[in-house]
C-alpha cells in the first residue's frame, strides 16, 4: 500500500520479533510530511524498532513501510532514498567514533555523502559555528560531555542535508541545559528547511508537548495519534504524561490515586552521610570538584545532574569504593572504606542497569541475596514472603527475572537492595525508561521505605518531576554542587516557575563566572558550548551525484580505521609488540634438536671393557652424564623422578663373556613420554652402540668387517647442520601472520557492531564492498610492518638467512595478509561480541594452521579429510614460501606457483564476507 503523498512515513500492518518478544504488532500509522512528529512512550514499546525499520536499519519482517515516496524493503528504493534520510540512533554519541576530534567525525560522514573538501570544509565550519561546538574541533568526541556528544551526532547526521530527520531519544541523559539548546537547534533549522520532516523518540513527555503530531505506543501497538492538544483534549487531562497514563488499558493504569508525600522531620541530631570539601582527579581531569553536604536519616536526598558530571564518582567515594583525592567522606559517622563488612550490610545500592540474575527467578534471586548477606534460613524465610507481598512480586516470584516487565525487573531490584534491611539506599537512576504508572508505583514504595522505615535515600535521576517529590536536591554539574537545597526553595531563589528552568539558571550562572575568571578558560574546558542561531545551517550547495562504487567512500573507511588504531595503545601494542614477543616465545621455544639426554649408568661389571663401552658415552656431544645407579630400585625412582632420561643397565661379567664370545646384552632404558624425543634418542643409543662395536672389532681383527655389499651415506641439502631453528622458525611467521591480523580484523567489524557505529555503515549510501575493502587496507598494512619486524628477527636474531628470492617472499605475504584479514572479516560477520571474535577467530585460525599446513608433517602425508583441509587452506602454500626462501633457496619461478594459490584465496574470503555482510539488521 503506496504512503499518502502527505506522509512522511506510512506503516501498514508491520509486525516485527526478535526471538520469541514481539517489539511491533500490526502497527499501521501515517506520518505526517514537514513536521516533527514524535513517537512517545517508556522503554520496550517498539519506538526504537519503528524508527529502525523507517529508517533501513532494520529488515521488514511482516508489512509494509513506505518511507520518502516508496518502499523502504526493496533495496533499490532503499539506496535512492538514504542520502535523504539521516538517522541519529538512541545513546550519548551512539553514531561517534570516541577516538576520533569533532572535526574527524564530521569529516568522515561528509567523506561517506561524497562531498569535495571544499564543501566538507565550509559545511563543517558552518555546523561547528552553528551548534557552538567551533571552540573544540581537536577535543576527541570521547572526551565530550553528554550534550555536546548530542550536538556533534546532530551535526553528523545533518552533514548532508536530508528530507527526513530521525532522532531516537536524543536527549536521554542529557541535562537540561542542553536538552533545551538541542531543541533550540532543532527548531533552527527546521525555521530554515520548512519541509524538512523530524520523527523523534522520547520518554520525557514534557518535551513531547512541542512537537506538532504524537503517536503514543504501548506493548508495540498505536494506542493514539494526534497533536499534543488533541491527545490532552481526547483523555480529557491536563498535561501529556497524564493523558499518555489515560491512554493505557485498563490494566495499566493503576489506581489513580494522586501520589502523597508526607514531609519530612528531621528527627535525627546526626547526619547519616557527611561530604566535606570532596574531590577526586584522574590525572589533570578533575572529576569532582570540592563537593560538601550533608544527608539526615530517613531523608531523600536527590542527585541532579547530566551523564559525566560527577554523580556515580561521588556516590563511589561517599560509599568508600573509590578513595578521595582531597576531602573527607563521612558514613554513619564513620570515614567511609568500602572494607568495613558492618558499614557496607548498612547500605542497599541498586543500579541504573538491572543487574540481577535473569536466568534465576524472581524467588531465587531473594533468597541468593539473602545468603550473600548471611541471612540465616529462619530469618530470611520471612523477609521474602514480606518483600513479595510488599513490592507485589507474588504472581511473579517463579518467573525468571530476565522477562518480566521493566516495571516489574525495578521493583525486584529495589526489593533485593533491601532484603538485608539497610539503614541507607543509594539508587543510580533507578526509574530510566519506565512508564509514568510503574515510576509512581516505585516512588510510593521509596516514600514508605523512608518516612515508615526511617531508611535514608540518596537518588539520582534526570527526571525534574521525579527530583521534585525529594526533600532536598543537589544540582551538580561540571563536578561542582552549584546548589543544594529542597526543591521548592531552589525554584524560589530563581523566581522560576519549574525546577528546570531553575537548573537551567544555575548552569547559566556557573558559565558565566568561568568565562569572567578567564575568556581562554571558558573557551577550553567548558563542556556546554551555547549555539550560534543567528549562524545558517543549510548551505545552497547541490548534493554531490552519488555512484555505486566510491573509491572516496572506502578511502574514508579506511582512513577513519587508522586514526582509530593509531590511538588506541591496546590496539597497537597488541598488533606490534605482540607479534614480536610470540615470534621470541616460540622461536626458542619450539626446538625439536634432542641434546643434553641426562644419563646414568649401572655398572654391575666394574671392568676396563665396561669402562671402555661407557667412555663413547661420556664424550658424546649429545649426552650428560650423572651420578652413577647403585641398585635397580634407584634407577626405577631416578626416572620417574625425571632426574635422567636414560639409564644404561651393564651386567656382571660384561667383560668376560665379551672376550669369550657370549654376545652379552646391555639395557638401555629409554623415557618413552615423549615419543618423538624418545624415538630420536634410540637412534642415539644405537648409533654409539654401533661406534663401539666397531673400535672394538677395530682393535681385536686390526679392521671392521664388511656385513654389507654397500653403504649408504646421507647428506641433508637444505639444512646440512640438521637444526630444527633452520626449519621451525621461518614457519612461525606463517602462524603469526594469519593470528594476529585475521583478530584485528574481526575485532574492528565487532566493535563497531557492540558500540553501535555499525549504524553509520547501514544509514550512508556506501556500499558493502567499500566497507569490507576501506576496513581491511589498515590492517594489511599493519600486517606487512608485522612481516618486516618478524623477518628482522629471523635473519639477526635467529641467524636464518634469506637465501631465496626475497622479492617471492615479500610479495608472499602480502598476498597471504590480505587473505588472512579476509578470513578475519568472514569470521566477524557471525560473530556479535569481541569475546567470540577473538576465540572464534583464534581457534579457526590456529587449528588448520599448526595441524593441517605442513607445520609438524608435510601436507602429501596426510590423508582424507585433514588433506583436503590442508590444501584448502591458505598457511600450506605461504608456510612453504616462507620455508623456500629462508632455507631452500628457492627462486621466483619454483615459488610462483605457492602465488598463485595464495592470490587466489583473496578472491574467494571477500566474496563469502560479501555475501554474509548485511547492510541491515533483523
Amino acid at each position: 500500500m503506496p504512503a499518502p503523498p502527505t506522509a512522511a512515513a506510512s506503516l501498514s500492518k508491520v509486525t516485527h520479533q526478535y526471538g520469541k518478544n514481539q517489539a511491533l504488532s500490526e502497527v499501521s500509522l501515517d506520518i505526517p510530511r514537514g513536521c516533527m512528529a514524535g513517537a512517545i512512550g517508556p522503554d520496550g514499546v517498539g519506538k526504537s524498532t519503528m524508527l529502525g525499520l523507517i529508517s533501513g536499519v532494520r529488515v521488514v519482517q511482516q508489512g509494509e513501510v513506505h518511507v520518502l515516496g516508496g518502499d523502504i524493503a526493496h533495496s533499490r528504493h532503499r539506496n535512492d532514498v538514504c542520502p535523504r534520510i539521516a538517522y541519529m540512533p538512541q545513546g550519548l554519541g551512539k553514531n561517534l567514533y570516541a577516538e576520533l576530534s569533532v572535526t574527524q567525525n564530521l569529516d568522515f560522514f561528509a567523506r561517506l555523502f561524497g562531498q569535495a573538501s571544499s564543501e566538507r570544509r565550509q559545511r563543517i565550519a558552518t555546523l561547528l559555528k552553528a551548534t557552538g561546538l567551533d571552540p573544540f574541533p581537536d577535543r576527541p568526541a570521547g572526551n565530550l560531555s553528554g550534550g555536546m556528544k548530542q550536538k556533534l551526532g546532530l551535526c553528523c547526521a545533518l552533514i548532508h542535508d536530508p528530507d527526513l530527520l530521525i532522532l531516537d531519544e536524543p536527549t536521554t541523559g542529557v541535562d537540561p541545559l542542553s536538552r533545551r539548546q538541542f531543541w533550540d537547534l532543532i527548531n533552527s533549522i527546521r525555521s530554515e528547511r520548512p519541509e524538512m520532516s523530524v520523527l523523534v523518540s522520547t520518554a520525557y513527555m514534557d518535551e513531547a508537548e512541542q512537537f506538532d503530531w504524537l503517536a503514543a505506543m504501548d506493548d508495540g501497538k498505536i494506542l493514539a495519534t494526534g497533536s499534543p492538544a488533541e491527545l490532552k483534549q481526547q483523555t480529557q487531562t491536563d498535561n501529556l504524561e497524564d493523558a499518555f497514563v489515560a491512554l493505557l488499558p485498563e490494566g495499566k493504569k493503576g489506581g489513580g490515586h494522586q501520589l502523597s508525600i508526607p514531609p519530612f522531620s528531621e528527627t535525627e541530631s546526626e547526619p547519616v552521610i557527611v561530604a566535606k570539601g570532596l574531590t577526586r582527579r584522574f590525572g589533570k581531569f578533575t572529576a569532582v570538584d570540592k563537593v560538601s553536604f550533608s544527608i539526615r536519616r530517613g531523608e531523600i536526598f536527590g542527585f541532579l545532574g547530566s551523564n559525566g558530571c560527577g554523580k556515580t564518582t561521588t556516590m563511589k567515594m561517599l560509599t568508600g569504593l573509590l578513595p578521595s583525592t582531597e576531602g573527607e567522606a563521612e558514613l554513619f559517622g564513620e570515614p567511609a572504606d568500602a572494607h568495613h563488612l558492618q558499614t557496607r550490610k548498612r547500605v542497599g545500592y541498586m543500579s541504573q542497569a538491572f543487574s540481577l540474575y535473569s536466568e534465576l527467578t524472581v524467588r531465587q534471586n531473594l533468597v541468593l541475596h539473602a545468603r550473600l548477606f548471611d541471612l540465616d534460613l529462619k530469618r530470611a524465610t520471612p523477609r521474602i514472603e514480606e518483600l513479595l507481598g510488599k513490592f507485589d512480586l507474588e504472581e511473579s516470584a517463579d518467573r525468571l527475572s530476565g522477562k518480566l516487565p521493566l516495571g516489574v525487573r525495578q521493583r525486584l531490584s529495589l526489593a533485593v537492595a533491601i532484603i538485608h534491611e539497610p539503614e541507607m539506599l543509594i539508587l543510580d537512576e533507578p526509574t530510566s525508561g519506565v512508564d509514568p504508572v510503574a515510576r509512581d508505583v516505585f516512588w510510593k514504595l521509596l516514600i514508605d521505605l523512608a518516612r515508615k522505615d526511617k531508611v535514608t535515600i540518596f537518588i539520582s535521576t534526570h527526571f525534574m518531576n521525579e527530583a521534585m517529590r525529594c526533600d532536598r536536591i543537589s544540582l551538580m554539574h561540571a563536578g561542582k554542587v552549584l546548589a543544594c537545597d529542597s526543591p521548592a526553595e531552589l525554584v524560589a531563589a530563581r523566581q522560576a516557575d519549574r525546577l528546570e528552568d531553575a537548573f537551567i539558571s544555575y548552569i547559566e550562572e556557573a558559565h558565566s563566572d568561568t568565562a569572567a575568571d578567564s575568556a581562554t578558560a571558558a573557551a577550553v574546558e567548558t563542556d556546554t558550548a551555547r549555539p550560534n542561531f543567528d549562524e545558517r545551517l543549510h548551505l545552497d550547495i547541490p548534493s554531490p551525484e552519488l555512484r555505486l562504487f566510491s573509491p572516496a567512500r572506502l578511502l574514508a573507511f579506511s582512513h577513519r580505521e587508522a586514526l582509530e588504531v593509531l590511538r588506541d595503545p591496546v590496539r597497537l601494542i597488541f598488533a606490534f609488540v605482540g607479534s614480536v614477543v610470540l615470534m621470541l616465545l616460540f622461536g626458542y621455544g619450539m626446538n625439536t634438536d634432542v641434546e643434553d639426554i641426562r644419563y646414568a649408568v649401572l655398572d654391575q661389571d666394574q671392568t676396563p671393557e665396561s669402562r671402555r663401552y661407557l667412555q663413547n658415552l661420556s664424550s658424546s656431544p649429545y649426552f650428560l652424564e650423572q651420578t652413577p645407579i647403585t641398585n635397580a630400585a634407584e634407577l626405577s625412582e631416578r626416572m620417574r623422578a625425571n632426574d635422567i632420561t636414560v639409564a644404561y643397565e651393564i651386567p656382571p661379567h660384561f667383560g668376560k663373556d665379551l672376550k669369550r664370545g657370549r654376545q652379552p646384552a646391555i639395557s638401555a632404558w629409554i623415557d618413552g613420554s615423549a615419543p618423538f624425543r624418545g624415538e630420536t634418542i634410540e637412534g642415539y643409543v644405537k648409533g654409539n652402540h654401533l661406534i663401539y662395536l666397531q673400535d672394538l672389532s677395530r682393535r681385536t681383527l686390526g679392521e671392521v668387517p664388511a656385513y654389507l655389499p654397500a653403504t649408504i651415506e646421507p647428506r641433508y641439502r637444505y639444512n646440512p647442520s640438521f637444526e630444527s631453528i633452520n626449519a621451525l622458525v621461518p614457519s612461525i611467521p606463517a602462524v603469526l601472520l594469519i593470528l594476529i591480523p585475521a583478530i584485528l580484523m574481526a575485532l574492528s567489524v565487532v566493535r563497531e557492531k557492540e558500540l553501535g557505529t555499525i549504524t553509520n555503515f547501514y544509514v550512508t549510501p556506501s556500499r558493502k564492498i567499500e566497507f569490507i575493502l576501506g576496513k581491511q587496507l589498515p590492517y594489511i598494512a599493519i600486517g606487512m610492518i608485522n612481516f618486516s619486524l618478524l623477518t628482522l628477527l629471523t635473519v639477526y636474531i635467529f641467524k636464518v638467512p634469506v637465501k631465496g628470492d626475497l622479492f617471492a617472499l615479500t610479495l608472499g605475504a602480502l598476498l597471504y595478509i590480505m587473505g588472512t584479514t579476509g578470513l578475519g572479516l568472514l569470521i566477524s560477520t557471525f560473530t556479535s561480541s569481541q569475546v567470540a571474535a577473538v576465540f572464534g577467530t583464534a581457534i579457526l585460525a590456529i587449528l588448520p594452521t599448526v595441524q593441517f599446513s605442513g607445520m609438524l608433517q608435510p601436507v602429501s602425508t596426510l590423508e582424507g579429510a585433514a588433506k583436503g583441509i590442508g590444501t584448502l587452506w591458505p598457511t600450506t602454500y605461504y608456510m612453504h614460501t616462507s620455508v623456500g626462501a629462508f632455507t631452500k633457496g628457492l627462486t621466483f619461478n619454483e615459488l610462483s606457483g605457492d602465488l598463485i594459490k595464495l592470490a587466489l584465496f583473496i578472491p574467494v574470503f571477500t566474496f563469502f564476507t560479501f555475501l554474509a555482510l548485511k547492510k541491515q539488521e533483523r
